[in-house]
């Protein structure tokens, strides 16, 4: 059924204000990517040193989800998403200028710690703002703004690595955000949020509880946990290992990073034709073996030379199709786990992605000292394949049961 009128403006108006936002928050995070061994030498550090980088933004992005959770719930989710998106450019503009590579963790740090209050809440804002029958396709055009920041930070940076060194990228990131932070102000100035409540801590520890006893919330955080430590672990090391393979330098892995941000692009065109022919099992087990096959073809870089880098871009691309497949449906249930805490059901969930994410450089890297490239990405494609075979299990396509309303 078509929203009316009045409200499909009013939707659209959202999917473009909180799109922009989540588009420049993704460009002005993978825009380090492509750039890190520049970084390296930069410090006259190691460039697996440097690769933490990623653990620096991931793991306080994880750490304050159970915090703001509640806190958006609370005191407004509009009003927190703008606090954070300002922060967020102010300690961007900190990162840009740092003078040492201690300086620059511990602001690419804080900058993770207040991007927590962006995407998180901006997910539970169209759980509260979206009604139910439009919110897949919202929550899809979402994904696709956000995954068009990703390809534009991979690529922009790729290709003006070599005209602007590295603060300048990451400043140009860092002003993006800013302006999309005062245009958010603005919009609260236009149209205020909801009505400050109190925070309870007591209260929100008990959401917590209920949540986590639902077993269909223990199922999805376990599953983005595993998608964030095995997907996002290759990231800070694609550049090395293109250039160590003689496939070129930032260009080429910007262009790779991109390419996975387009299979976001590509999934919504793809999703509604794909769960009306296969049905939602079947695409987890299609997801997991396409993530398979493009960790495959990425190692296939270090040995098929003859190709360039096109088997790492296709091998990327695979990679992104194959995750946003399994997490899109995973992110369209979190928000009915707990429909009168959304704040706190969608802070558990992006808490457990990133703490997966965190991780996943630190366990990636471990595994490319002891076996290599081609060991570590068999790792990863292996246990992705598996977590799309478990999904086929427990998903079977239906709505997550009304009693998910008892977390309150």
């Amino acid at each position: 059924m078509l929203a009316p009128p009045d409200e499909a403006s009013r939707i659209r108006r959202l999917i473009t204000l909180y799109g922009l936002t989540a588009f420049t928050t993704s460009l002005s995070a993978r825009s380090l990517d492509p750039i890190l061994p520049e970084i390296a030498r930069s410090f006259a550090a190691a460039t697996d040193s440097v690769a933490l980088l990623a653990s620096a933004f991931a793991l306080p992005y994880a750490l304050v989800q159970p915090f703001l959770g509640p806190v958006g719930d609370a005191l407004g989710k509009r009003r927190i998403i703008a606090l954070a998106t300002l922060l967020t450019g102010l300690a961007l503009v900190a990162c840009a200028l740092a003078p040492s590579l201690g300086l620059l963790f511990g602001f690419r740090a804080l900058a993770g710690a207040a991007a927590g209050g962006i995407y998180p809440l901006v997910i539970a804002t169209f759980g509260d703002r979206v009604p139910q029958a439009s919110r897949q396709v919202a929550l899809s055009r979402l994904l696709a703004f956000s995954t068009a920041g990703q390809i534009a930070g991979g690529v922009v940076s790729g290709l003006v690595h070599g005209f602007v060194d590295w603060r300048g990228i990451i400043g140009g990131g860092a002003v993006a955000v800013l302006a999309m932070g005062l245009v958010l102000w603005r919009d609260l100035r236009r149209e205020p949020d909801t009505a400050a409540g109190r925070l309870d801590a007591g209260s929100a520890a008990r959401r917590y509880r209920e949540i986590v006893r639902l077993p269909a919330a223990r199922r999805i955080y376990a599953a983005v946990a595993t998608e964030g430590l095995f997907v996002f672990g290759l990231f800070p090391y694609l550049a090395a290992l293109v250039a160590g393979w003689g496939l070129g330098g930032a260009v080429q892995a910007g262009l790779a990073i991109g390419a996975f941000g387009a299979s976001g692009v590509a999934y919504t065109f793809l999703a509604g034709p794909m769960l009306s022919r296969l049905g939602l099992a079947a695409m987890q087990r299609v997801a997991g073996l396409v993530v398979a096959t493009g960790f495959l073809l990425v190692s296939a870089g270090g040995w098929a030379l003859g190709l360039g880098v096109l088997p790492v871009v296709l091998g990327m691309f695979l990679i992104g199709l194959g995750y946003f497949t399994m997490h899109n449906s995973l992110q369209m249930r979190v928000t009915e786990i707990a429909p009168h805490a959304r704040g706190s059901a969608v802070a558990m969930h992006a808490f457990s992605f990133f703490v997966g994410q965190s991780l996943g450089p630190l366990l990636f890297g471990t595994v490319l000292g002891r076996f290599g490239p081609t060991g570590a990405l068999a790792v990863s494609g292996t246990a992705m394949l598996a977590l799309g075979l478990a999904l086929s299990r427990i998903m079977p396509g239906r709505e997550l049961p009304d009693h998910g309303d008892r977390a309150r």
